[in-house]
């Protein structure tokens, strides 16, 4: 059995609901444990959340895009990982991203590069979406990797979408097999 772990924080609930969407292609893929670590209001983990980044094959790191980075929470928690980076209890897992902005753009791509850095310093490998993009005339906006994020799973949530209208389902659906990806690379990776 491979432990993934998924550290995230959602201002809004449209990142949770990424988040849910990215381990439930996770638990469809059999053999995976997941622990699902959100990181509250305040920028804090449980500190038994900490034992468990430890113990993990993977870690999937999320958070909402605000003014072309992670939110405050995400970087609190990024900055407290330097316990665990000074001990390199990180090295050799698997990362991977994912962030949820108002824009189709936003910006996206500096959080999921803050999110590769931290995991390069932490001595990880990486994990991108491994898929094409939705990107002839025919593709709708709920076509899969729609948005084309390479580096890591991008969504939208308008600014004025209720959690229950966004992301739309073709994002979930990309967030889905997003999950099934990771879990499928560290089930290799971990053996």
């Amino acid at each position: 059995m491979t432990r993934v772990a998924m550290v995230y924080h959602s201002g809004y609930g449209h990142t949770a609901k990424a988040a849910e969407a990215v381990a439930k292609g996770l638990m469809e893929i059999g053999g995976t444990h997941l622990d699902m670590l959100p990181i509250d209001a305040e920028g804090n983990l449980p500190e038994a959340a900490w034992a468990i980044l430890c113990a993990a094959d993977g870690i999937i790191f999320g958070s909402p895009t605000y003014m072309s980075g992670p939110s405050w929470q995400f970087k609190k928690f990024g900055d407290a990982s330097s316990k665990p980076w000074a001990a390199q209890q990180w090295k050799d897992k698997l990362f991977a991203g994912f962030t949820n902005s108002a824009s189709m753009n936003g910006d996206k791509l500096s959080t999921l590069d803050y999110m590769f850095h931290l995991s390069q310093q932490h001595g990880g490998i990486w994990v991108g979406m491994g898929m094409l993009p939705s990107n002839t005339k025919a593709a709708t906006r709920n076509d899969v990797n729609y948005i084309a994020g390479f580096s890591g799973l991008m969504t939208v949530s308008p600014a004025d979408a209720s959690v229950d209208e966004a992301p739309l389902p073709g994002d979930l659906e990309t967030a889905r097999l997003f999950g099934q990806r990771v879990a499928t690379l560290t089930q290799r990776w971990a053996k």
